[in-house]
Protein backbone atom coordinates (compact mmCIF):
# COMPACT_ATOMS: atom_id res chain seq x y z
CA UNK A 1 0.00 0.00 0.00
CA UNK A 2 1.18 3.52 -0.84
CA UNK A 3 1.02 6.35 1.68
CA UNK A 4 -1.08 9.25 0.35
CA UNK A 5 -1.71 12.84 1.41
CA UNK A 6 -4.61 14.44 -0.45
CA UNK A 7 -5.53 18.13 -0.54
CA UNK A 8 -7.82 17.93 2.50
CA UNK A 9 -5.17 16.27 4.63
CA UNK A 10 -2.36 18.53 3.37
CA UNK A 11 -4.38 21.62 4.24
CA UNK A 12 -5.36 20.13 7.60
CA UNK A 13 -1.76 19.25 8.42
CA UNK A 14 -0.51 22.74 7.47
CA UNK A 15 -3.27 24.38 9.50
CA UNK A 16 -2.61 22.25 12.58
CA UNK A 17 1.18 22.48 12.40
CA UNK A 18 1.53 26.08 11.20
CA UNK A 19 3.10 27.13 7.89
CA UNK A 20 6.12 28.85 9.48
CA UNK A 21 7.00 25.73 11.43
CA UNK A 22 6.67 23.63 8.28
CA UNK A 23 8.80 26.06 6.26
CA UNK A 24 11.49 25.86 8.95
CA UNK A 25 11.33 22.06 8.83
CA UNK A 26 11.63 21.96 5.05
CA UNK A 27 14.64 24.29 5.31
CA UNK A 28 16.35 21.73 7.55
CA UNK A 29 15.74 18.98 4.99
CA UNK A 30 16.93 21.27 2.19
CA UNK A 31 20.17 21.85 4.06
CA UNK A 32 20.65 18.10 4.50
CA UNK A 33 20.05 17.38 0.81
CA UNK A 34 21.99 20.36 -0.60
CA UNK A 35 24.93 19.27 1.57
CA UNK A 36 24.94 15.93 -0.33
CA UNK A 37 24.12 17.50 -3.69
CA UNK A 38 26.70 15.49 -5.58
CA UNK A 39 25.04 12.20 -4.62
CA UNK A 40 21.86 13.01 -6.59
CA UNK A 41 20.97 12.30 -10.19
CA UNK A 42 20.30 15.70 -11.76
CA UNK A 43 18.67 16.76 -15.01
CA UNK A 44 16.79 19.84 -16.19
CA UNK A 45 13.06 19.30 -15.94
CA UNK A 46 11.18 17.84 -18.88
CA UNK A 47 8.87 20.56 -20.19
CA UNK A 48 6.01 20.59 -22.65
CA UNK A 49 5.32 24.16 -23.79
CA UNK A 50 2.07 25.23 -25.45
CA UNK A 51 0.50 28.64 -26.14
CA UNK A 52 -1.55 28.09 -22.96
CA UNK A 53 1.35 27.41 -20.59
CA UNK A 54 3.78 24.68 -19.63
CA UNK A 55 3.49 21.20 -18.08
CA UNK A 56 6.66 19.79 -16.52
CA UNK A 57 8.07 16.68 -14.89
CA UNK A 58 10.88 17.16 -12.34
CA UNK A 59 12.78 13.93 -11.50
CA UNK A 60 15.72 13.15 -9.22
CA UNK A 61 17.15 10.27 -7.18
CA UNK A 62 19.72 9.76 -4.44
CA UNK A 63 19.95 6.04 -5.38
CA UNK A 64 17.85 5.07 -2.37
CA UNK A 65 14.68 6.99 -3.19
CA UNK A 66 13.42 8.30 -6.51
CA UNK A 67 11.15 11.35 -6.73
CA UNK A 68 9.32 13.30 -9.35
CA UNK A 69 6.89 16.18 -9.40
CA UNK A 70 4.24 16.94 -11.99
CA UNK A 71 3.67 20.71 -12.20
CA UNK A 72 2.08 23.17 -14.58
CA UNK A 73 2.36 26.91 -15.10
CA UNK A 74 -0.55 28.64 -16.88
CA UNK A 75 -0.50 32.44 -16.30
CA UNK A 76 -3.94 33.01 -17.86
CA UNK A 77 -5.62 30.48 -15.55
CA UNK A 78 -6.83 32.88 -12.81
CA UNK A 79 -8.88 34.86 -15.34
CA UNK A 80 -10.61 31.57 -16.22
CA UNK A 81 -11.17 30.47 -12.64
CA UNK A 82 -8.18 28.14 -12.38
CA UNK A 83 -4.93 28.35 -10.41
CA UNK A 84 -1.72 29.30 -12.20
CA UNK A 85 0.21 26.38 -10.69
CA UNK A 86 -0.92 22.91 -9.63
CA UNK A 87 1.22 19.92 -8.74
CA UNK A 88 1.54 16.47 -7.22
CA UNK A 89 4.60 14.39 -6.35
CA UNK A 90 5.79 10.84 -5.75
CA UNK A 91 8.55 9.11 -3.79
CA UNK A 92 9.54 5.58 -4.79
CA UNK A 93 11.86 2.88 -3.46
CA UNK A 94 14.82 2.50 -5.81
CA UNK A 95 15.36 -1.12 -4.77
CA UNK A 96 12.04 -2.43 -6.09
CA UNK A 97 10.64 0.56 -7.99
CA UNK A 98 7.44 0.68 -5.92
CA UNK A 99 5.89 4.09 -5.21
CA UNK A 100 5.92 4.59 -1.46
CA UNK A 101 4.48 8.08 -1.04
CA UNK A 102 2.10 10.21 -3.10
CA UNK A 103 1.11 13.76 -2.19
CA UNK A 104 -0.62 16.84 -3.47
CA UNK A 105 2.02 19.49 -4.15
CA UNK A 106 0.08 22.63 -5.06
CA UNK A 107 0.19 23.76 -1.44
CA UNK A 108 3.46 21.94 -0.77
CA UNK A 109 5.24 23.60 -3.71
CA UNK A 110 4.32 27.01 -2.31
CA UNK A 111 5.83 25.99 1.03
CA UNK A 112 9.01 24.51 -0.48
CA UNK A 113 9.53 27.50 -2.80
CA UNK A 114 9.31 29.83 0.17
CA UNK A 115 11.60 27.58 2.21
CA UNK A 116 14.18 27.55 -0.61
CA UNK A 117 14.09 31.36 -0.86
CA UNK A 118 14.66 31.73 2.86
CA UNK A 119 17.34 29.03 2.84
CA UNK A 120 19.24 30.98 0.16
CA UNK A 121 18.74 34.30 1.95
CA UNK A 122 20.22 32.93 5.17
CA UNK A 123 23.37 32.19 3.18
CA UNK A 124 23.44 35.36 1.10
CA UNK A 125 21.53 38.31 2.59
CA UNK A 126 23.04 40.79 5.02
CA UNK A 127 22.39 39.57 8.58
CA UNK A 128 21.05 43.02 9.51
CA UNK A 129 18.36 42.95 6.80
CA UNK A 130 15.06 44.27 8.16
CA UNK A 131 12.87 45.36 5.23
CA UNK A 132 11.70 43.28 2.24
CA UNK A 133 10.20 44.63 -0.97
CA UNK A 134 7.77 42.24 -2.65
CA UNK A 135 6.98 42.75 -6.33
CA UNK A 136 4.02 40.51 -7.07
CA UNK A 137 1.44 39.55 -4.44
CA UNK A 138 -0.07 36.46 -6.02
CA UNK A 139 -0.38 32.93 -4.64
CA UNK A 140 3.24 32.66 -3.51
CA UNK A 141 3.53 36.00 -1.70
CA UNK A 142 2.18 35.08 1.74
CA UNK A 143 4.41 32.00 1.94
CA UNK A 144 7.46 34.09 1.06
CA UNK A 145 6.66 36.61 3.78
CA UNK A 146 6.27 33.88 6.40
CA UNK A 147 9.50 32.20 5.29
CA UNK A 148 11.56 35.36 5.59
CA UNK A 149 10.11 36.11 9.01
CA UNK A 150 10.90 32.58 10.15
CA UNK A 151 14.45 32.59 8.80
CA UNK A 152 15.57 36.22 9.13
CA UNK A 153 13.04 37.95 11.38
CA UNK A 154 11.70 40.13 8.56
CA UNK A 155 8.39 41.76 9.56
CA UNK A 156 8.47 44.99 7.54
CA UNK A 157 7.15 44.61 3.98
CA UNK A 158 6.88 47.05 1.08
CA UNK A 159 4.59 45.57 -1.59
CA UNK A 160 3.57 46.35 -5.15
CA UNK A 161 1.43 44.58 -7.74
CA UNK A 162 -0.26 45.76 -10.92
CA UNK A 163 -3.42 44.03 -9.64
CA UNK A 164 -4.95 45.99 -6.74
CA UNK A 165 -7.13 43.01 -5.81
CA UNK A 166 -4.00 40.89 -5.30
CA UNK A 167 -2.55 43.55 -3.00
CA UNK A 168 -5.81 43.75 -1.03
CA UNK A 169 -5.81 39.95 -0.68
CA UNK A 170 -2.22 39.97 0.58
CA UNK A 171 -2.85 42.74 3.11
CA UNK A 172 -6.03 41.02 4.31
CA UNK A 173 -4.18 37.74 4.85
CA UNK A 174 -0.97 39.07 6.39
CA UNK A 175 -1.85 42.13 8.46
CA UNK A 176 -3.51 40.01 11.20
CA UNK A 177 -0.32 37.92 11.40
CA UNK A 178 1.78 40.79 12.73
CA UNK A 179 3.44 42.20 9.62
CA UNK A 180 3.99 45.88 8.96
CA UNK A 181 2.86 46.41 5.38
CA UNK A 182 3.37 49.49 3.23
CA UNK A 183 1.60 49.44 -0.12
CA UNK A 184 3.82 51.17 -2.66
CA UNK A 185 2.64 53.08 -5.69
CA UNK A 186 5.27 51.51 -7.95
CA UNK A 187 7.97 48.87 -7.99
CA UNK A 188 10.62 51.60 -7.69
CA UNK A 189 8.92 52.97 -4.58
CA UNK A 190 8.73 49.49 -3.05
CA UNK A 191 12.49 48.98 -3.50
CA UNK A 192 13.38 52.32 -1.93
CA UNK A 193 14.80 51.48 1.48
CA UNK A 194 14.52 47.70 1.11
CA UNK A 195 17.28 45.29 2.14
CA UNK A 196 15.81 42.25 0.36
CA UNK A 197 13.78 42.23 -2.84
CA UNK A 198 11.52 39.34 -3.84
CA UNK A 199 10.11 39.28 -7.35
CA UNK A 200 7.34 36.82 -8.18
CA UNK A 201 5.24 37.73 -11.19
CA UNK A 202 3.33 35.37 -13.47
CA UNK A 203 3.46 36.90 -16.95
CA UNK A 204 5.52 34.66 -19.22
CA UNK A 205 7.43 37.45 -20.97
CA UNK A 206 10.83 39.09 -20.96
CA UNK A 207 9.76 41.83 -18.59
CA UNK A 208 11.70 44.42 -16.62
CA UNK A 209 9.95 44.31 -13.29
CA UNK A 210 13.03 45.72 -11.52
CA UNK A 211 15.30 48.27 -13.19
CA UNK A 212 19.02 48.48 -12.55
CA UNK A 213 18.93 52.01 -11.13
CA UNK A 214 16.59 50.93 -8.31
CA UNK A 215 19.04 48.36 -6.93
CA UNK A 216 21.28 49.68 -4.16
CA UNK A 217 24.57 48.25 -2.83
CA UNK A 218 24.05 45.56 -0.21
CA UNK A 219 20.68 44.38 -1.47
CA UNK A 220 19.80 40.71 -1.77
CA UNK A 221 17.50 39.89 -4.68
CA UNK A 222 15.30 36.82 -4.55
CA UNK A 223 14.17 36.37 -8.17
CA UNK A 224 11.66 33.53 -8.26
CA UNK A 225 9.26 34.55 -11.04
CA UNK A 226 11.49 33.70 -13.99
CA UNK A 227 11.02 29.96 -14.42
CA UNK A 228 10.80 29.13 -18.11
CA UNK A 229 12.39 30.08 -21.43
CA UNK A 230 11.40 33.57 -22.53
CA UNK A 231 10.36 34.72 -19.03
CA UNK A 232 12.51 37.11 -16.99
CA UNK A 233 11.86 39.86 -14.44
CA UNK A 234 15.12 41.77 -13.97
CA UNK A 235 16.99 44.35 -15.98
CA UNK A 236 19.96 42.31 -17.34
CA UNK A 237 22.31 45.07 -16.15
CA UNK A 238 21.57 44.04 -12.56
CA UNK A 239 23.21 40.67 -13.21
CA UNK A 240 26.43 42.40 -14.23
CA UNK A 241 26.60 44.15 -10.85
CA UNK A 242 25.52 41.19 -8.72
CA UNK A 243 27.02 37.93 -7.52
CA UNK A 244 24.59 35.42 -8.99
CA UNK A 245 23.65 32.17 -7.25
CA UNK A 246 21.58 29.37 -8.77
CA UNK A 247 20.26 25.91 -7.99
CA UNK A 248 21.29 23.78 -10.98
CA UNK A 249 23.19 25.73 -13.63
CA UNK A 250 22.10 23.79 -16.76
CA UNK A 251 18.43 24.33 -15.91
CA UNK A 252 18.83 27.97 -14.86
CA UNK A 253 20.62 28.86 -18.10
CA UNK A 254 17.46 27.72 -19.91
CA UNK A 255 14.84 29.19 -17.59
CA UNK A 256 16.32 31.78 -15.23
CA UNK A 257 17.36 35.41 -15.39
CA UNK A 258 20.73 34.28 -16.77
CA UNK A 259 19.06 33.10 -19.99
CA UNK A 260 19.59 36.72 -21.05
CA UNK A 261 23.36 36.31 -20.64
CA UNK A 262 26.11 34.45 -22.48
CA UNK A 263 26.49 30.70 -21.80
CA UNK A 264 29.69 31.35 -19.85
CA UNK A 265 28.18 34.02 -17.57
CA UNK A 266 29.63 33.22 -14.12
CA UNK A 267 27.32 31.80 -11.46
CA UNK A 268 27.72 29.89 -8.20
CA UNK A 269 25.51 26.94 -7.28
CA UNK A 270 23.93 27.27 -3.86
CA UNK A 271 25.23 23.92 -2.62
CA UNK A 272 28.80 25.15 -3.19
CA UNK A 273 28.24 28.07 -0.83
CA UNK A 274 26.55 25.85 1.77
CA UNK A 275 29.47 23.41 1.81
CA UNK A 276 32.17 26.10 1.78
CA UNK A 277 33.43 25.32 -1.71
CA UNK A 278 32.57 28.82 -2.90
CA UNK A 279 32.06 32.18 -1.25
CA UNK A 280 28.64 33.65 -0.59
CA UNK A 281 28.32 37.22 0.59
CA UNK A 282 31.78 38.73 1.08
CA UNK A 283 30.90 42.32 1.98
CA UNK A 284 28.13 44.62 3.19
CA UNK A 285 27.91 46.46 -0.14
CA UNK A 286 27.84 43.33 -2.31
CA UNK A 287 24.66 42.76 -4.31
CA UNK A 288 23.63 39.11 -4.17
CA UNK A 289 21.05 37.55 -6.47
CA UNK A 290 19.37 34.18 -6.07
CA UNK A 291 18.21 33.32 -9.60
CA UNK A 292 15.74 30.64 -8.55
CA UNK A 293 13.74 28.53 -10.99
CA UNK A 294 12.89 25.61 -8.68
CA UNK A 295 14.72 22.29 -8.88
CA UNK A 296 13.75 18.66 -8.30
CA UNK A 297 15.96 18.15 -5.24
CA UNK A 298 13.88 20.78 -3.43
CA UNK A 299 10.76 18.74 -4.13
CA UNK A 300 12.60 15.62 -2.97
CA UNK A 301 13.34 17.38 0.34
CA UNK A 302 9.77 18.61 0.74
CA UNK A 303 8.27 15.19 0.02
CA UNK A 304 10.67 13.54 2.49
CA UNK A 305 9.70 16.06 5.15
CA UNK A 306 5.95 15.61 4.72
CA UNK A 307 6.27 11.83 4.58
CA UNK A 308 8.21 11.79 7.84
CA UNK A 309 5.91 14.25 9.62
CA UNK A 310 2.56 12.67 8.72
CA UNK A 311 3.62 9.03 9.15
CA UNK A 312 1.23 7.33 11.55
CA UNK A 313 -1.09 10.35 11.83
CA UNK A 314 -4.64 10.92 10.63
CA UNK A 315 -3.28 13.07 7.82
CA UNK A 316 -1.92 9.97 6.06
CA UNK A 317 -4.04 7.53 4.05
CA UNK A 318 -3.14 4.22 2.44
CA UNK A 319 -4.15 3.63 -1.16
CA UNK A 320 -4.04 0.52 -3.31
CA UNK A 321 -1.92 2.01 -6.10
CA UNK A 322 0.18 -0.99 -7.20
CA UNK A 323 -1.24 -4.28 -8.44
CA UNK A 324 0.00 -7.08 -6.17
CA UNK A 325 -0.82 -10.57 -7.51
CA UNK A 326 -0.11 -13.53 -5.25
CA UNK A 327 2.22 -14.87 -7.96
CA UNK A 328 4.36 -11.94 -9.21
CA UNK A 329 4.55 -13.59 -12.64
CA UNK A 330 0.78 -14.06 -12.95
CA UNK A 331 -0.61 -10.57 -13.42
CA UNK A 332 -3.35 -11.94 -15.68
CA UNK A 333 -4.55 -14.10 -12.82
CA UNK A 334 -5.99 -11.15 -10.91
CA UNK A 335 -7.75 -9.96 -14.08
CA UNK A 336 -8.87 -13.35 -15.38
CA UNK A 337 -10.61 -14.16 -12.12
CA UNK A 338 -13.16 -11.44 -12.91
CA UNK A 339 -13.41 -12.01 -16.68
CA UNK A 340 -16.93 -12.75 -17.94
CA UNK A 341 -17.59 -16.32 -19.01
CA UNK A 342 -19.44 -16.74 -22.34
Amino acid sequence: MTSFVDVRNMVGWVASTGPERIIAGIMEYLEQDFARWESFDKTPRVASHTPFGVIELMPTSDHESYAFKYVNGHPSNPARGYQTVTAFGVLADVHNGYPTFLAEMTVLTALRTAATSAFAAKLLARPDSRVMAMIGTGSQAEFQALAFRSALGITSLRVFDVDPDAIAKFVRNMLPLGFEIEVAGSAAEALDGADIVTTCTADKARATVVSDEWVRPGMHLNAIGGDCPGKTELDPAILDRASVFVEYTPQTRIEGEIQAKAPDFPVTELWETLTGRAAGRTGADQITLFDSVGFAIEDFSALRYVRDQVAGTNFEQRIDLVADPEDPKDLFGIVGAFSPVS
